[in-house]
């Protein structure tokens, strides 16, 4: 069921506390790399800026996701680029549109940046985020064979990307 009263916004400083807390509660092996986020640990740091994230917020409910958009490579060769950097949704949002509202919202937002090309790595086993950004336009151009060591099973960073013409 898609919800349509999505509403998708700029982060900001005062979201730090429930982005850190979502980051937490939806934190799984199937898409994260690092270890779960501890209760104290704070969600901005001079490489997180709340100028890098949107947020999703449903009537009622408040913040459910956030999707995070950087320059990957700080190059003046690579400025035409942006990266998803992190794509997350609560559990009880999931299902109702909001990761497809945030990765069209950093599309729309890198196009803005005057971005041409937007990229993001995912776990190959992470089968519902690959078909999303799939059907987002996206395209498979790399597999990093065996790349995390992840609770015991060896698994492949996918590279994806699509052009943002």
């Amino acid at each position: 069921m898609i919800v349509p009263e999505i509403r998708i916004r700029a982060a900001r400083l005062a979201d730090e506390r429930a982005l850190a807390e979502l980051d937490r509660t939806a934190w799984s092996p199937l898409h994260a790399v690092l270890p779960a986020p501890e209760g104290d640990e704070p969600f901005y740091d001079e490489r997180h800026l709340p100028e890098h994230y949107l947020v999703a917020e449903l009537p009622d409910t408040g913040v459910v996701g956030f999707v995070r958009l950087v320059r990957s490579v700080p190059l003046p060769s690579n400025a035409h680029v942006r990266q998803i950097q992190g794509l997350v949704v609560g559990e009880a949002a999931r299902g109702k549109g909001v990761a497809r509202a945030l990765v069209r919202a950093a599309m729309d937002l890198a196009r803005r940046q005057g971005a041409t090309r937007i990229t993001l790595r995912v776990l190959g086993h992470n089968t519902p985020a690959r078909a999303l950004y799939e059907a987002e336009g996206f395209a498979v151009e790399g597999v990093l064979p065996g790349e995390f060591l992840l609770e015991g099973t060896y698994v492949d960073d996918v590279c994806m990307g699509r052009s943002l013409n």
